[in-house]
């Protein structure tokens, strides 16, 4: 098994609604892993505030649902914004291949 130091990769504990995780990440992801266990713990803080009764797992699950959707609708603005410029490329070697 490969040390992390021979993979570039380090460890690093964080900690998502109130729980620990040890982690073992490439060095360079680091800052951006934290800023994500950041901004997933505000939301998580979030949610308990708009729904008290619900206890840290269930404002977590419903942080994932966010985050789920959220990928969702770009993964779908992508390719919407992607199918014109395909059509256009075929266009153009369409022309190519037809001369």
């Amino acid at each position: 098994m490969e040390k992390p130091q021979e993979t570039g990769a380090i460890y690093v504990n964080v900690t998502l609604a109130g729980r620990p995780y040890p982690l073992q990440v490439k060095a360079s992801e680091e800052a951006l892993i934290r800023k994500l266990v950041y901004d997933i713990n505000e939301k998580v803080n979030s949610f308990q505030q708009t729904y008290p009764g619900k206890d840290k797992q269930d404002c977590l699950a419903l942080v994932a649902l966010v985050y789920a959707v959220e990928n969702q609708k770009a993964q779908q603005q992508s390719a919407a914004n992607l199918h014109p410029e395909l059509d256009r490329i075929d266009t153009l070697l369409t022309r190519l291949l037809s001369s």
